[in-house]
């Protein structure tokens, strides 16, 4: 099973960009398709963005389409976010997952967890 560290959550102002990673081990990184997720203060785990194994199918949550983008690169093992024009309303931790297919990651449907990164957006 793969294993997930994210880094790169912080505090940042409304409107500013962040950029997160994700890096693999243990796995076969490039057979696996990879997402984020995110969980607000009392609210459940819900999907941001998934990205399939090489050249596959994208996803992302409406509320993130065109603000956010994710990237992988298989020689690094690690998967990104960048993240721009952030909202008071995208503070959260954010998840980095593995599984399947990204259609099954923009479902839920997921095979491992990271641990989870800190991001604060203030006003």
């Amino acid at each position: 099973q793969v294993q997930l560290v994210e880094s790169g959550g912080e505090l940042v102002q409304a409107g500013g960009s962040l950029k997160l990673s994700c890096a693999a081990s243990g796995g076969t990184f490039n057979i696996q398709s990879m997402g984020w997720f995110r969980q607000a203060p009392g609210k459940e785990r819900e999907f941001v963005a998934a990205k399939g194994r090489i050249a596959g199918t994208t996803y992302y949550r409406d509320s993130v389409k065109g603000r956010f983008t994710i990237s992988r690169d298989n020689a690094k093992n690690t998967l990104y976010l960048q993240m721009n024009s952030l909202k008071v309303e995208d503070t959260a931790v954010y998840y980095c997952a593995a599984g399947d297919s990204s259609a099954a990651l923009a479902i839920g449907i997921v095979g491992s967890w990271g641990q989870g990164t800190q991001v604060t957006v203030s006003s």
